[in-house]
Order: C-alpha cells, then sequence, then structure tokens
C-alpha cells in the first residue's frame, strides 16, 4: 500500500449519538432514548454545523464521509440523505468518495440499507461482534448470530463494499475457539474486517463486574496467543492487517480511517465529535458538546456546537502523527516527523528498538512497527516521542 499524499484526503465524519441500548463494555458518547427522537430537528442542525464549520475550513474536497455513532443505521434513510446533501452543499465531494454508515445488523435495520444506498452511501460497517449467541448475550448486544448473518448477506447484494466488527479475548475464549470463529467470518467478509482485543473501560458496567472478579478476560499469555492467531488466520487468508485492529484485501482498507491514522484533515459533525483542522496554517483540535440535547440548543443558538478549539504546537502535533501513524503497516515517514516537530527521532533510540525486535527501517526509510511491536505499541511510541 503506497502512502497517499499527506496534504490531498480531507474527511467529515458525523455522529448520531442514539442506540436502543446501552453495551455493557462501550464508553462512547451514545445516548437512550425512549421518547422518539425529532430527525428533522437534528438534521437541520447537523446541516447548520456543517455550514458552520465549512466556512472556517472553506474550498475542501471531501475524500471520504463516515456517520458512526451511537447508531446511525436508526436515521431514516431521507436524515442521511439530508446530511449528505449538506455536505455536498458546503464543500465539493470526490466523484469516488467513500461514503461509510455503521450499522447495527438487526433485521429491522437491514431492511433500510436500500434506502441508505439511495441516498449515497456506499459503504456499511456492520457491529456483528461475535459470532454464537451465548457471547452475544454476554456482550449486551441486541442482536443473535443468524440476524448478523442475514444482515450481512443483505448488505453484499446492496453495497458494492461492508466490512463488520468482531471483539476478541472475550471471557473463557480460547485460541482455537478464535481461530474457527475467525475462519468463519472471513468466509463472509468480502474485503474488510475490524477485529478489536476486548478492553475493559472505566465508567462502563463490565468495569464494575471486572473490579468485583465476576468477569474474567484472558491473561496476558492467552491474549497474546490470541492476537497471534487474528494476525496469522487473516494474512492466510487474505486479509493482512493494514492497521493494529482492521485487516483488508489490498485496495480495500477504509480510506476515511486512512485519514485519521495518516493524520490528515477531518471535519467533526454532531455530539460529541472530534475534528482536525488546518485553518489559516495552524492544525486546531476541536471537539463539540458530547450531550445531545445541549448540542441542539448550541447550534440552533449558535450554529456549532464546538465547546473545544485548541492550536496544536509543532510538538503535539508531531506527537499526534507518532501516535496514529505507528497504528498504519505502512508506517511513517521520518522525514514528515521532522517536518511537523523541527526535530528528528533519536537514532539511538531507532537502533535499540530495531534491535529489539519491534520496529524496522525499511528501503524507504519508512519506520514501521512489527507484529511482534504491536502488542507493545504505546510503549514503542512513547520510547520514540521521549
Amino acid at each position: 500500500m503506497i502512502p497517499a499524499d499527506p496534504d490531498k484526503a480531507f474527511g467529515v465524519y458525523v455522529h448520531w449519538p442514539f442506540c436502543l441500548s446501552k453495551c455493557p463494555y462501550c464508553d462512547f458518547n451514545s445516548h437512550v432514548r425512549h421518547a422518539a427522537i425529532d430527525e428533522e430537528r437534528f438534521a437541520r442542525a447537523f446541516a447548520r454545523e456543517i455550514e458552520t464549520i465549512a466556512a472556517r475550513a472553506p474550498d475542501r474536497e471531501v475524500s471520504s464521509i463516515f456517520l458512526g455513532g451511537g447508531t446511525p443505521s436508526l436515521m431514516q434513510p431521507k436524515t442521511v440523505g439530508a446530511v449528505l446533501d449538506a455536505i455536498g452543499k458546503h464543500w465539493r465531494v470526490a466523484p469516488d468518495a467513500e461514503i461509510t454508515l455503521e450499522a447495527n445488523p438487526t433485521s429491522v435495520e437491514a431492511t433500510r440499507f436500500r434506502g441508505y444506498r439511495a441516498a449515497g452511501v456506499n459503504r456499511v460497517s456492520l457491529g456483528v461482534q461475535a459470532l454464537d449467541d451465548a457471547s452475544l448475550k454476554a456482550l449486551g448486544r441486541l442482536h443473535t448470530v443468524q440476524e448478523a448473518m442475514d444482515a450481512v448477506a443483505i448488505a453484499r447484494s446492496v453495497f458494492d463494499r461492508y466490512s463488520f466488527d468482531l471483539i476478541y479475548a472475550r471471557p473463557d475464549q480460547t485460541p482455537a475457539m478464535w481461530e474457527a470463529e475467525l475462519r468463519q467470518a472471513i468466509a463472509q467478509a468480502a474485503e474488510h474486517l475490524s477485529l478489536y482485543q476486548l478492553t475493559i473501560e472505566a465508567e462502563t458496567p463490565f468495569f464494575a463486574l471486572h473490579q468485583a472478579g465476576k468477569l474474567k478476560t484472558p491473561d496476558e499469555a492467552t491474549a497474546r496467543a490470541l492476537y497471534d492467531v487474528t494476525q496469522d488466520v487473516c494474512a492466510e487468508l487474505g486479509l493482512p492487517s493494514y492497521e493494529i485492529s482492521n485487516h483488508a484485501r489490498l485496495g480495500a482498507e477504509c480510506k476515511h480511517n486512512l485519514v485519521y491514522w495518516r493524520g490528515q484533515e477531518y471535519a467533526g459533525i454532531g455530539p460529541g465529535a472530534h475534528g482536525r483542522l488546518d485553518i489559516d496554517g495552524r492544525r486546531h483540535a476541536i471537539a463539540t458538546e458530547k450531550r445531545p440535547e445541549t448540542w441542539l440548543m448550541r447550534v440552533e443558538a449558535t450554529g456549532h456546537g464546538v465547546i473545544v478549539d485548541d492550536l496544536l504546537n509543532s510538538e503535539e502535533r508531531a506527537d499526534e502523527f507518532l501516535l496514529m501513524g505507528l497504528r498504519l503497516a505502512e508506517g511513517i515517514d521520518p522525514t514528515r516527523y521532522q517536518a511537523l516537530s523541527g526535530r528528528a527521532l533519536d537514532p539511538g533510540r531507532i537502533a535499540v528498538l530495531r534491535d529489539e525486535g519491534a520496529i524496522v527501517v525499511d528501503a524507504n526509510g519508512r519506520l514501521r512497527v512489527t507484529q511482534a511491536g504491536f502488542p507493545v505499541l504505546d510503549a514503542v511510541v512513547a520510547d520514540l516521542a521521549a
């Protein structure tokens, strides 16, 4: 995979913050509302915030749009269409733009897929999470394996591109169990899988259960074995990792997520969305109000829900580039790090990490983390950034 020109891509992330229920492992900005959501009002607010952000960052060509959440597939197709129309009104959208919508694989939401395709979505990402019903129930998911596979089949018939997520390193999961599940998943996945180790996040129900000893996750050795199974089976079956948790056939990588990992520009729209925009030659780190109703009132009053707008200095920007870029199999160009930070990476630290087998420097001078280094990526990044 040849790295894209770092100045070319521009993404738009749109956050739909509502879910039917809150999964016990989830710490995302998602909210359950038992009353009906006023989608038309939210669509108008999305359009207003898009207009305001586009005025600050004009003349961009959008290469990717990602509707995430929450559960964006709870939106009516006409709401999705209104949001996409607003983006197209205020920015140019590239003819080959990737437009992804996250969906839960319940039968009710799957019936909306054709409506999303008509609205302009050309890729879906399905939150399957597991391929056995007991695990799905333990993870708080509302669908069964059969419903998930039915949704995947509909996605396959409607969209040229689709992906789905699985969570591994679940309680009592062995490497052999995971290998069987993974092979089953790859048989259903045309081009892309996102495979995440279960992490216990603070302030989630799983955190409380874990602290009380009622939820046991695999020990470090088993977790490492599960990771190795993931890498080996996916590579064997033609979906090698291009990012620490994402696997794709060559050319089928998620264009939108590459915008994040390559340190490119993106606008964040909606409650709790984050953005990185270059305004007057300076990189801005932007975040919006998380609470949906408060965000809505802010947008209606001021045109946007932005509550954080920080200028990143050269060191912060370079560290972020390092942190995100080393997640990728393609690694980073050290000269870009030097251009951002004003200083070169320490050759001594690079040499030590290379001798330890954690990184390699390829023939083109790109610095890449090895398969052995990925499980300790945080430590590698911290060492290089010091």
